[in-house]
C-alpha cells in the first residue's frame, strides 16, 4: 500500500495518479457554472467510477449523478447515493429485474428512452412490480448513436409514455458525443448551440401537447458550457472535465496544466538514442487516439515535461516512444504520462494513487471500474 508523504517518484509502475488539487478544480469548476447559470448539475461518473469522487461532486452541489450501465448505478446506490439517470436503453428482462431491485432501495432512478417497442417492453415489465420507472426521452443532436429526432418524433414518444401506467416522463436529453471529432473551437461551439436547441426545441413541442417536461438535460465535456447556456436548458452532465486528457487538450477544450489524471511510468529500453520503450502499453494506457476526424492528439499520451518524446504505437505491455533529437532520459528514468482518454484509462485500474505536490495523500478505490452490465 503505498504510503502517505512519500514521493509519487518512488512508486512501482504502471501506477494511476490523480492530482488532488487539479480534481477539486475541476469538480468546482463544473460547480460553479451550473450555479451560475441557474442549472441543475448531474456529473457522469463513468469516467471516475468511483465512489469517493462522486461524493466529492454531490458535496459540492451536484443534484445526482449519471451513469452508463446499470453495474455502475448499482454500486453507486450501494454507497447510498440515491438520485441517479442511466443514460442507456434498457429493454431486456434481465436488466429490467436489476433496476426494479434498485428502485426496492429507494433509488430515485431515471432510464434512457428511445422507441416505442422500448417503451411496450418496459411497460409490459414494470406492471408486475409496484413501482413507476421515470424514463427520460433521448434526442439524437448529431451524434447519430441512441436517440430519436427533434421535435415531431418527441412529442410522440411523450405521448405514448403518457399512456403507459407503469412510465412517468421526467425530461429529455441529449449527449453531443460528436464534438469529439470537431476540428476547431468554432464547430465546437456550433455542435453545443444545436445541441442545446435540440432538447429544448423538442421540450417545447411536448408542452405546446400538454406534456410537461421537467428536465432539460445536456452532457459531453467539450460543449456543456455552451448547450448550457440555452434558453430552456435547465441541466447540465460532464463527465470527462472531472479528470481532462490530452483529447480534450487537443480540441483547445482546457490546458493541459489542468489535467488531472496521469499514468506512472518507467523507461525500461533505450535504443540507439532513437526509441524508448516504456512499461505502459495498452492495458495502461489504451489505444485511444480521439474521435475519428480530429486530428489534434498527437501519439499515445503527452509525456509530461518532455516534449521530444512522442509515443508513436502501444503493444498490451510496452509503449514505443520516438526521440525527437536529445532527451535526458535514460533506463530506470520515471515520467508521468497524460492519457489521450481519461475514461477508459480509469476502467484499467483498482485505484487512484492521490498526490499534492508530487507528494501520496491517499489512495482511492474505483469501485465501479468493469462493471459493464
Amino acid at each position: 500500500m503505498p504510503q502517505a508523504g512519500k514521493s509519487i517518484y518512488e512508486l512501482d509502475t504502471p501506477t494511476l495518479l490523480l492530482d488532488k488539487d487539479k480534481l477539486e478544480s475541476n469538480i468546482a469548476d463544473m460547480a460553479r457554472f451550473a450555479k451560475e447559470n441557474g442549472l441543475m448539475l448531474r456529473p457522469h461518473i463513468k469516467t471516475h467510477k468511483s465512489v469517493h469522487i462522486a461524493k466529492l461532486q454531490l458535496e459540492a452541489g451536484a443534484a445526482g449523478i449519471t451513469t452508463a450501465k446499470i453495474g455502475e448505478a448499482e454500486v453507486m446506490a450501494n454507497a447510498g447515493i440515491k438520485d441517479i439517470l442511466i443514460a442507456y436503453p434498457i429493454a431486456a428482462k434481465k436488466k429490467v429485474n436489476r433496476l426494479i431491485n434498485l428502485l426496492d432501495q429507494g433509488v430515485h432512478l431515471k432510464i434512457a428512452v428511445d422507441n416505442h417497442e422500448q417503451l411496450e417492453l418496459l411497460d409490459q415489465l414494470m406492471s408486475q412490480s409496484p413501482h413507476q420507472l421515470e424514463v427520460w426521452i433521448k434526442v439524437n443532436s448529431g451524434l447519430n448513436r441512441c436517440g430519436v429526432e427533434p421535435g415531431n418524433e418527441v412529442v410522440k414518444l411523450a405521448i405514448d409514455i403518457s399512456l403507459k401506467k407503469s412510465l412517468k416522463l421526467g425530461g429529455i436529453f441529449t449527449h453531443a458525443g460528436h464534438s469529439y471529432a470537431a476540428p476547431s473551437m468554432s464547430e465546437i461551439e456550433q455542435i453545443g448551440l444545436l445541441e442545446g436547441k435540440a432538447v429544448a426545441e423538442s421540450a417545447e413541442a411536448c408542452e405546446r401537447e400538454g406534456i410537461p417536461i421537467a428536465v432539460r438535460s445536456v452532457g459531453s465535456t467539450p460543449t456543456y458550457k455552451i448547450a448550457g447556456k440555452v434558453k430552456g436548458i435547465n441541466e447540465v452532465r460532464p463527465g470527462n472535465a472531472v479528470f481532462f486528457d490530452a483529447i480534450q487538450t487537443g480540441l483547445g477544450v482546457t490546458d493541459i496544466d489542468r489535467c488531472a489524471l496521469s499514468v506512472l511510468a518507467t523507461v525500461v529500453g533505450k535504443y540507439r538514442n532513437s526509441r524508448l520503450v516504456l512499461d505502459t502499453g495498452s492495458k495502461a494506457l489504451c489505444l485511444d487516439q480521439g474521435a475519428h476526424g480530429n486530428k489534434s492528439v498527437k501519439g499515445f499520451g503527452h509525456v509530461i515535461s518532455h516534449p521530444e518524446i512522442t509515443i508513436e504505437r502501444l503493444s498490451e505491455e510496452h509503449g514505443v516512444a520516438s526521440i525527437d533529437g536529445e532527451t535526458s532520459l535514460g533506463l530506470n528514468d520515471v515520467i508521468q504520462i497524460i492519457p489521450n482518454h481519461a475514461c477508459p484509462v480509469a476502467n484499467l485500474f483498482d485505484q487512484y494513487v492521490v498526490h499534492q505536490n508530487d507528494k501520496i495523500v491517499g489512495v482511492w478505490d474505483i469501485e465501479a471500474r468493469g462493471k459493464v452490465t
